[in-house]
């Protein structure tokens, strides 16, 4: 039996400090290439000047990359998607503009994505699907939120961290301790050998299902300094144990809301993205608290947690189908509500 082939659309992603290409075809993604930049592990972060040169020397190859390996002209896509934001405002730039030179040129219609609600549809890409509605709890180094998924784009954001967001706290833990950057994912890999609760860490607590990971930065700070100022060999001595413990404070701060939020609302469809939606600890926790309260639990494949253009390919599919389209005169924000 024939069947029509759906849109073709070419996904740029470049928010941060990946530059990432990929291609979907009638809702399925084709592919998704990924450009890391190793440049900002000396600095011990994300160094803005640094990414935006890095994505204006990425962005072709990443893109004839996905076209070559899906066999597929650049004439033959059926629309240009791309980050508008939030992100950083130079990295948005180069991705912003080149999707705009490229709609003018081939006279394909723009798609503007919103990266956070991108995260969210990353659970479309691959089976198992969630049904609507549900919660999802989008963390990583730049925003922490719980949101209420009632449509593919229609969300509401009913949770969010009110100063700094739950990677960024995992990051600075680690450069406490002397870990290099990116030390989100050290801490995780260093804890799975720890005792979770050989130390405690005081912690702000928030009215609602908001968050705020400021006073835990803090305590681990001070608490690291006094110990060090008694044995200089602290953190060495107890690293792993260190790691346990701040992954098992952090990861609890966000269960405690999660939980909240699907108490409140009644929903046992439960899904997390981002980054942070990597960390070993967390996933645990999750099915963990997923077998004690009935939960349906959707966790994203490794390559679709962090920053990448298929969870933009999957997003703008959604839009092309609703014709909602750009217009040329779309320009990046660094700042971008759901």
């Amino acid at each position: 039996m024939f069947q029509p082939v759906g849109p073709i659309i070419l996904a740029i992603e470049s928010s941060c400090d990946e530059t990432s290409a990929a291609l979907i075809r009638n809702g399925k993604v084709l592919n998704n290439i990924i450009a890391s930049q190793a440049v900002h592990h000396k600095y011990g972060g994300v160094v803005p000047e640094l990414a935006s040169r890095a994505h204006q020397r990425n962005i072709v190859a990443v893109v004839d990359e996905s076209l070559t390996a899906a066999n597929i002209s650049m004439k033959d896509v059926d629309a240009i998607a791309f980050t508008r934001g939030p992100g950083l405002m130079g990295s948005l730039l180069v991705g912003v503009s080149f999707a705009k030179g490229l709609s003018v040129a081939l006279n394909k219609p723009l798609i503007e994505v919103n990266h956070m609600q991108a995260h969210v549809l990353s659970h479309f890409i691959d089976d198992p699907k969630p049904t609507f509605p549900f919660l999802c709890l989008t963390i990583s180094g730049g925003h922490t939120q719980i949101i209420l998924v009632n449509d593919y784009l229609d969300m509401e954001v009913i949770g969010e961290t009110q100063d700094d967001a739950v990677g960024e706290a995992f990051d600075k833990a680690a450069k406490i301790m002397g870990l290099p950057y990116p030390g989100g994912p050290l801490i995780d890999k260093y804890a799975q050998s720890g005792n979770e609760k050989a130390f405690t860490f005081s912690k702000t607590v928030m009215p609602d299902l908001d968050f705020s990971f400021s006073g835990i930065k803090t305590s681990i700070l001070y608490f690291i300094r006094d110990a060090k100022k008694e044995n200089p060999a602290f953190v060495d001595t107890y690293l792993h144990d260190l790691c346990a413990s701040i992954q098992r404070h952090l990861v609890g701060m966000l269960m405690e809301k999660l939980i909240m939020a699907s108490q409140k609302t009644g929903i046992r469809e439960i899904a997390i993205a981002g980054g942070v939606s990597a960390n070993s600890g967390l996933r645990k926790t999750l099915l963990a608290e997923a077998a004690n309260r009935n939960w349906n639990v959707f966790i994203p494949a490794f390559e679709y947690c962090t920053d990448n253009a298929g969870m933009i390919a999957m997003a703008a599919h959604y839009k092309f189908l609703r014709s909602q389209f750009s217009g040329l005169d779309v320009t990046p924000l660094a700042r971008m509500a759901l």
